[in-house]
């Protein structure tokens, strides 16, 4: 089988966006610490361009969840991998996802940060997929991108632990 990627999101349109996003949480966090909670492994790469961005104290943690184990498609059922427990009481959270699409981690992990009693929570996410939405009420305060229903690699996203480190977002088509 043949793998080839078209390029749906350049390096530039991706740069100049994350920079917009991070100048918006300086201005909405003035005088605030954030710490800015990476989902693995998708979103490390972004979070780390977005991090240079905000011009504030950043603070990161990680998380681990998974939706999908080794299906093509989600369960639906998100469980945590890494870590158990995080100290995030007090302290403003943004949630820094690589793609939101049917929503379930996304509400997952609202849900779970809520209950450690953090002084907020917010949603970044480099691209939604709205039409796969099963989840409703999902909130990206900061968004990257709106895309179709496509399957996308590059900026974290992967198929099969490839293409993460791709400098832009493009759709893989298998021949």
């Amino acid at each position: 089988m043949n793998e080839t990627i078209e390029v749906l999101i350049g390096e530039e349109e991706i740069s100049r966006r994350v920079k917009e996003i991070g100048a918006q949480i300086t201005k909405d966090y003035a005088g605030k610490a954030v710490t800015l909670l990476g989902t693995l492994k998708g979103g490390v790469i972004f979070l780390a361009d977005l991090a240079r961005e905000i011009k504030l104290d950043v603070f990161m943690e990680f998380i681990k969840v998974s939706s999908y184990g080794n299906e093509s498609e989600s369960a639906g059922k998100v469980k945590l991998e890494y870590p158990e427990k995080a100290d995030l009481a007090g302290k403003h959270i943004i949630i820094v996802e690589d793609i939101v699409d049917m929503g379930y981690t996304a509400s997952w992990l609202c849900n779970y940060l809520h209950g450690l009693n953090p002084a907020s929570v917010k949603l970044c996410a480099l691209l939604n997929k709205p039409e796969r939405r099963k989840v409703k009420g999902v909130e990206i305060e900061y968004l990257g991108f709106t895309i179709p229903d496509e399957f996308v690699v590059g900026y974290g996203l992967d198929y099969a632990q490839k293409y993460r480190c791709l400098p832009y977002v493009g759709k893989l088509r298998m021949e």
